[in-house]
């Protein structure tokens, strides 16, 4: 009862039928169910009138004498029915069936509208002779009933009756034998007439026995209510059934007993059951109903959708995020928590949904469901239905996707993987579910369900990484296109960039997008070219029109040659392939770091040289010639920069600053350029000279830092770069605790050792510095407690205690668990971090400008001129020459062609998961219960067919004269009797 929701309509009087039979209600003491009980037979009803309506009722429980009985406490509501008589067992059977008939107009269902008919069955188990009229009347009202063998009373009498006759059999005169010393004689003629009505409806009548098998509650009813319909081979007549196999979630049932070959459904049929079906998260079924007909793209409307996102459930994620979302921005910032919610998800939703996918995926993707909101007006403030009604009624472009984003909203594993694969563009797909999910699970409070969401998203990373690598297998140059292909499903996103979204590590480090990404970087030329050869060609330019450097399609040009006659039409070379190896050496990633390594090197040489050699005095003897130059080299270093974070990218200024100032390299250039700007300031000044000059030496430490960024493009220095800055970070929170006792020891040393010092160079020399002395065994107090502090250069250069810092603690840590752990446990996956890191390395130098500063500010003008001058003069501006690399528009023919493709290595893959799954212990155990299941049905089907075999050798037996009737034949006489036929 507790997994179907049933309510029991009982008597209400007597518990032995129920304390036998338990297994099959539940425990009546659980009140997550509910009974209801109605009789006439209530003993002390005086106790229950002063209190009509009353819950709960006071009545104590006494032992009652026959006819009355008291009544059952376990029932949850009890109808006192008074039909002018007084111990009169039954009189309230005529009370009980007008209630069932009501309760069978209601109409319940999923989502809350009512489309499910509430399904009304009788349940027999034991029973005195008045339910034969109680079944009998049932069958007259159409509602089905169960008897349950084995249970004694009249259950077992008419099962027995039912069996051991054929449909069409006049059952009276076996009745009366049957029934005979089990009943008053006086009530068997009319016993016998109601199991003669009885037998007429039989086929709404179940006989179900323990011996049968050992099938669930909601199997044996609903194979009951099944039967009811049975005998009608129209689809209408089992919708309801259907519908309660999809608010039961028995796809067995509804696959076996309902989609019959006799049974023909119509899809229209179809779509009532298949929104409750995704509404109450049954992907089973709504496999079973595309299999056998429904068509999606038909079945998804605008209204439709918006139904589906307004049937989440209220404690969902997604249902808080609709609900605040549509309060607006004049409401109050609530605080980030989605636990107090009242509210359910507003009308007119798909926009509010629109700006959630905006939120969660970012500015890669275009924004979803434009055109459902008038163009201009906040789309938290319109309604869907307020401006277009008839929108609803339109048919979604893009079924199976819109079903999976649903679905991936709300977290719903079974149902997202199989609209995924129903869904076009399977990678992308799956990596955007991948980027939702992840930055669902840091908005959820519930640690349980955000490590759901977390272990869902790396479901759909491992599906995009099968996919693509089956693809990869099938053929290199197409799935080199769908990686850089712009996917008007996903709002002209590509894989790779919505891949970086996800922060999908593991589809990264795959050896196709590995691949790809070496093509990028080395451009149009060889990848196999020698670094030196570019060094050269660096230097001295005019080598890119000779053989030293080698590109690809020079390459393709002479194996055609070779492959091929002399006399054979060689391919299209271009005009102006001078001009076109120019561009290409220059705009490949590859020439733009190595211009950029070389240049930075030099720029560290020239700040070295400065502030070693030729620091002149303030003006006005100073700066050099040398220090201007380095002067002018820091401007153009701050022109790329104002570039990077206002100039890159097509979102407002403001959100393009944000994201500059995310990236932890951008933020370590801004506090560099702005330390030398300081140094600048204080060194043109001969008040603050040594102090701009100690600024700088300082500044030069965090330039020379920006190597390690530069080179971790390396393969052998990128992954040891990886696994220092995860040590760095443990090594952090040491230091802190180290910081914190040293303060306090410090701070009491210094109050208890000189109470009466007020000096505030040397109290804050001693508070911090002797501590520190103190753990290496060595304090100078001449000189901490000399009679005058040093400046800053003389402690940098005389004390050995700050060169031995980083050493010490070096040491100290190196014997630490944290950082030995966070070494061997990120080792094993640096490779993959810096695989995953490699993307953006080449993003970032394939959109940087072909010279490296200081000659950067050429290209920062060509920019300009090429941005704004052709703008004005609508001079078209040429394509840049590794544009093809990263960004690809295909043609409708061309990117369908790509997809029907990409969907054929799909449904490859997924046939080989199928079969891997196949092998696994668990599918193995289920594959056996199936066949257990079958044999029991057949072993059923066998059982009655035996029993009607014995039926017609009984009738053969009494119809031969000189055989007693009543006898069963003996096999031998039923052989001989059977023989001539």
């Amino acid at each position: 009862a507790r997994a179907t929701g049933a309510q029991r309509v009982l008597g209400g009087v007597t518990e032995r039928e129920l304390q036998e039979h338990k297994g099959c209600w539940g425990d009546e003491s659980d009140r997550s169910t509910k009974a209801v009980g109605g009789s006439t037979e209530v003993g002390t009803p005086s106790l229950l009138l002063p209190h009509q309506g009353s819950f709960p009722a006071r009545y104590p429980r006494m032992p009652g004498t026959s006819p009355f009985c008291p009544l059952d406490p376990n029932h949850s509501v009890f109808f006192l029915v008074d039909n002018g008589t007084q111990g009169q067992v039954g009189g309230e059977a005529s009370f009980r069936a007008r209630l069932e008939r009501y309760i069978a107009q209601q109409k319940v269902g999923t989502g809350g509208l009512g489309s499910i008919e509430i399904p009304v069955l009788l349940m027999l188990i034991g029973g005195d002779a008045t339910m034969f009229r109680r079944v009998s009347e049932a069958t007259r009202a159409s509602i089905p009933c169960l008897l349950l063998g084995g249970s004694g009373g009249a259950a077992d009498c008419l099962a027995r009756l039912l069996e051991e006759t054929q449909p069409g059999e006049p059952l009276r005169s076996l009745a009366l034998e049957r029934l005979r010393g089990k009943f008053p004689e006086d009530e068997l003629p009319g016993l016998a007439d109601e199991v003669e009505r009885i037998g007429e409806l039989r086929e709404l009548v179940t006989v179900y026995s323990d011996q049968e098998g050992l099938e669930e509650f909601e199997t044996v009813l609903l194979k009951a209510l099944v039967k009811a319909c049975q005998g009608s081979h129209e689809a209408s007549s089992y919708l309801d059934e259907l519908r309660l196999a999809v608010a039961w979630n028995r796809v067995d049932i509804a696959s076996s007993e309902l989609f019959r070959e006799d049974v023909l459904w119509q899809p229209s049929l179809l779509e009532g059951p298949m929104r409750d079906a995704l509404l109450g998260d049954r992907p089973a079924l709504v496999r079973l109903f595309v299999e056998n007909g429904l068509d999606v793209g038909q079945f998804l409307t605008w209204g439709r959708l918006e139904e589906l996102y307004m049937g989440a459930p209220e404690a969902s994620l997604l249902c808080q995020l609709l609900t605040r979302r549509h309060g607006g921005p004049a409401e109050p910032s609530p605080p980030p928590d989605y636990l107090s919610l009242e509210r359910a998800p507003p009308d007119g939703c798909l926009p509010l949904v629109a700006h959630i996918l905006r939120e969660l995926l970012g500015d890669v993707c275009a924004p979803f469901y434009v055109g459902l909101h008038p163009p201009g007006q906040p789309p938290n403030k319109v309604s869907l239905v307020d401006w277009a009604p008839s929108y609803r009624d339109e048919l979604s472009p893009n079924p199976w996707t819109d079903l999976f984003i649903w679905a991936v909203l709300l977290n719903r594993r079974e149902m997202a993987t199989y609209c995924w694969e129903m869904a076009p563009d399977a990678v992308a797909g799956a990596l955007v579910a991948a980027r939702i999910l992840r930055e669902l699970s840091h908005l959820e409070t519930e640690a349980e369900e955000a490590g759901a969401m977390k272990e869902l998203a790396m479901h759909f990373e491992n599906l995009a990484i099968g996919v693509f690598g089956e693809c990869y297998r099938n053929s290199e140059p197409r799935v080199y296109k769908l990686l850089v292909r712009r996917s008007q499903l996903w709002g002209s996103a590509t894989v790779l960039q919505l891949a970086h979204q996800a922060d999908a590590r593991l589809f990264f480090a795959q050896d196709g997008v590995q691949s790809l990404l070496t093509q990028n970087w080395w451009g149009e030329m060889d990848r196999s070219t020698p670094v030196w050869q570019l060094l050269l060609t660096f230097f001295c330019p005019p080598l890119i029109f000779t053989d030293l450097i080698t590109f690809r399609w020079v390459l393709q040009v002479g194996m055609f040659t070779q492959q091929n006659s002399p006399d054979a039409p060689v391919p299209h070379v271009p005009r102006h392939f001078w001009l076109r190896r120019w561009r290409q050496f220059w705009g490949a990633p590859v020439t733009a770091f190595l211009g950029n390594v070389v240049m930075y090197l030099l720029f560290l040489l020239l700040f070295s040289y400065v502030l070693l050699m030729d620091f002149a005095p303030p003006p006005p003897d100073g700066p050099s010639g040398t220090e201007i130059v380095l002067y002018v080299w820091v401007f153009t270093l701050v022109c790329e920069e104002v570039r990077q974070g206002c100039f890159v990218g097509t979102q407002p200024l403001a959100q393009r600053v944000w994201h500059y100032l995310q990236d932890t390299w951008n933020q370590l250039d801004i506090a560099a350029l702005l330390l030398f700007m300081l140094g600048l300031g204080c060194r043109l000044s001969p008040w603050t000279y040594e102090s701009g000059r100690t600024i700088l030496c300082l500044d030069f430490m965090v330039f020379t830092l920006r190597l390690i960024h530069i080179f971790a493009v390396n393969k052998q220095l990128g992954p040891k770069m990886i696994i220092v800055g995860k040590m760095i970070k443990d090594v952090g929170l040491f230091l802190f605790f180290l910081g914190v006792w040293l303060v306090a020891y410090g701070v009491t040393t210094e109050g208890l050792l000189h109470p009466h010092d007020r000096r505030l160079p040397w109290i804050f020399r001693r508070v911090f510095y002797r501590p520190y002395l103190q753990i290496f065994g060595q304090i100078p107090l001449n000189e901490i407690d000399g009679e005058s502090p040093r400046g800053l250069k003389q402690w940098v250069c005389e004390d050995p205690g700050h060169s031995r810092v980083t050493q010490q603690l070096c040491k100290v840590f190196s014997l630490l668990p944290s950082p030995s752990y966070t070494f061997s446990k990120v080792q094993g996956n640096s490779d993959i971090y810096w695989k995953s890191q490699r993307y953006s390395l080449i993003l970032e130098y394939h959109s940087r400008p072909t010279l490296a500063p200081p000659f950067i500010v050429f290209s920062h003008l060509h920019l300009i001129v090429k941005r704004y001058v052709r703008k004005l003069t609508l001079v078209p501006c040429t394509p840049s020459p590794v544009s093809s690399h990263s960004l690809l528009d295909l043609s409708e023919v061309q990117d369908g062609r790509l997809l029907t493709w990409e969907s054929v290595q799909k449904e490859t893959f997924l046939v080989a998961q199928a079969r891997q799954n196949r092998e696994r212990d668990t599918e193995r155990l289920r594959r056996t219960s199936q066949k257990v299941d079958m044999a029991l049905k057949q072993l059923s089907e066998i059982r009655e067919s035996e029993r009607r075999l014995r039926t017609l050798e009984t009738q053969v037996y009494d119809g031969e004269p000189g055989n007693p009737p009543g006898l069963p034949p003996s096999p031998s006489a039923a052989r001989l009797t059977i023989k001539p036929h």
